[in-house]
């Protein structure tokens, strides 16, 4: 979800929706108004919501500082729990209440300064950078104990003025200032667990290499996050933070930190929604759509409520939750909660906001829809469904895509064909190879498609070999994507390799296809039936059986049967 932050962080900031209605029509009118809101007018929109909240469902997590105001330190901890579920704005809202009541505390400024910086998925933008530095020269100026000055001046090594294009020697600096607050202070929860989170701002998402070693400072994030979560289970920053660190590749590693943070802070949407990370990651796919089910109450309880101002957390991490809620659905054959959390995505960013520069990458939101219905071979509706206009690239290239697969389940081979041919000229185009989505280019995805259409057209023909071989190729440019949740790429390739292999009757290759997949996406329905399909053409039967047995488990809400049933 990084990129498009990224790209939304650029923009003018969007005025509300007045007066305060359903969630997704709130966001449609902020989405769909005309990106330029004057700084003061954005103030004049902050002053007309309603006033900061003292909120009873984000938990208990407490930070003592220098205060004599017990109201200000509630809402410096409301602050920092909002901080901690990535809801910056609000987190920003709520400690500049505390210095309200409280103008001479020293760390109610460090929080807006904090609130205000770089996180793994947003960088900053100018007009935050130098309220990020006002914030903090006003910490600096004021009394604060030793450990909250040793906090404040680690944050002021983050912020220059005239901020600097170029961030990194700033975060950099951060993140060594905050490493020796945590050698004075070891004992502190919150100095180690921000101390962990300045190493991942230095390269965000990426702490793993593709074969699964750690980067450089990989280490030395998680031991920071294990001794904090060892000595507070139930610190939200840690256990936020470690399911980030580790679900590209060690996700098991997180399973009781996804188990407990919900409950910790059951109005966070954010927090909510994130043991869905690492439950997709395990197999839990029934508790990952529970996940983010409750995530998309949470987060359309505070839209109704506070009527926030658009930002990232409106643009991007409520529409987060149905992304994560369909691809979970998808993977235990919920095809009607798929398909209706796409529509919903696709609802809240319209169509003339695909066309704003920088924004291009939000076509894949539009073609998640498009997707699925492959997905489920929906093929009447894929039939029906209009193609995007010539200026939408990405999002007309995937409709050949599905438009190919329909024709080719239909028969229709010349039809197919003919739509194989632009989308293969539209990997060709090196604009794509410069268009980013979330983690990765469109030119990633679509050679992907292609690929994939290219052997199922092939396989209609009963050329397996051929088929066979461009799903391979497909199998391997999926391995080479860039780590994203949900990945950006709906449908596991081994499992439609898996299945041509079988009607090719190479069932060992079929097993190991499904084998693999299993490895990359636990417990997937579709692979676990596949591979069952694999051993029973082999006359493997007891270990048929076996697998069998799981995927009527994971199966037993689905709403569709699968074509080739095993029995």
């Amino acid at each position: 979800m990084s990129t498009w932050i990224t790209r939304l962080l650029a923009l003018p900031r969007l005025p509300r929706c007045r007066p305060p209605s359903a969630p997704g029509r709130c966001l449609l009118a902020a989405l769909g108004a005309a990106l330029a809101l004057s700084a003061g007018s954005a103030a004049q929109a902050q002053a007309e919501r309603p006033a900061v909240p003292l909120y009873d469902n984000l938990g208990t997590h407490h930070y003592a500082i220098s205060t004599s105001v017990p109201q200000a330190q509630r809402y410096f901890d409301q602050g920092l729990r909002l901080y901690y579920a990535f809801n910056h704005q609000e987190a920003i809202r709520a400690f500049e209440e505390a210095v309200r009541l409280d103008p001479d505390c020293a760390m109610c400024y460090w929080g807006i300064a904090l609130a205000y910086g770089p996180n793994i998925n947003a960088p900053m933008d100018a007009s935050a950078g130098a309220a990020a530095h006002a914030a903090i020269q006003k910490a600096l100026e004021r009394k604060a104990s030793p450990r909250e000055q040793a906090l404040i001046r680690a944050l002021a090594t983050r912020y220059a003025v005239p901020p600097p294009a170029e961030r990194s020697a700033l975060d950099a600096a951060y993140a060594r200032a905050m490493r020796e607050v945590v050698r004075e202070y070891p004992e502190d929860q919150e100095a180690a667990t921000l101390f962990a989170e300045s190493l991942m701002d230095l390269s965000p998402w990426q702490y793993w290499s593709q074969d699964g070693q750690p980067r450089p400072d990989t280490p030395e994030m998680l031991a920071q996050l294990e001794r904090v979560i060892a000595a507070n289970p139930n610190h939200p920053g840690a256990c936020h933070f470690f399911i980030h660190a580790v679900e590209a590749t060690r996700p098991e590693r997180a399973v009781p930190c996804a188990e407990r943070l919900a409950g910790l802070m059951p109005g966070a949407g954010h927090l909510v929604h994130m043991p869905g990370h690492i439950y997709v990651r395990v197999g839990r796919y029934e508790d990952a759509i529970k996940a983010n089910e409750h995530a998309v109450h949470a987060d359309e309880t505070f839209i109704r409520d506070q009527n926030p101002a658009f930002g990232v957390y409106l643009a991007g991490y409520y529409p987060h939750n149905y992304d994560f809620l369909a691809f979970a659905a998808s993977m235990i054959g919920r095809s009607g909660q798929a398909l209706a959390a796409t529509r919903k995505m696709a609802e809240l960013v319209p169509q003339p906001m695909l066309r704003e520069p920088g924004m291009t990458f939000l076509q894949q939101h539009q073609t998640r829809q498009l997707q699925m219905l492959v997905r489920f071979g929906r093929w009447d509706e894929i039939l029906k469904a209009p193609a995007p206009s010539q200026d939408l690239p990405h999002a007309r290239a995937l409709w050949h895509y599905a438009h190919g697969r329909a024709l080719a389940a239909r028969g229709d081979l010349p039809g197919a064909e003919a739509d194989l041919a632009p989308l293969r000229a539209t990997t060709q185009d090196p604009q794509m190879d410069a268009l980013r989505l979330e983690f990765n280019t469109s030119g990633a995805i679509l050679k992907i498609a292609a690929e994939v259409l290219a052997g199922q057209i092939a396989a209609r023909k009963a050329d397996f070999p051929r088929a066979i071989g461009h799903l391979r190729e497909a199998a391997h440019l999926e391995d080479r994507l860039v780590y994203g949740e949900p990945p950006e790429w709906t449908v596991p390739v081994r499992e439609e390799l898996g299945l041509v292999l079988l009607a090719a009757e190479r069932s060992e290759e079929a097993e190991q296809a499904f084998r693999e997949d299993l490895k990359r996406f636990p417990e997937n329905g579709w692979s676990l039936h596949g591979l069952a399909l694999a051993l029973q053409a082999q006359d493997r039967t007891a270990e048929a059986d076996a697998v069998l047995e799981r995927f009527r488990k994971v199966w037993a809400g689905a709403d569709m049967q699968l074509a080739e049933a095993a029995r």
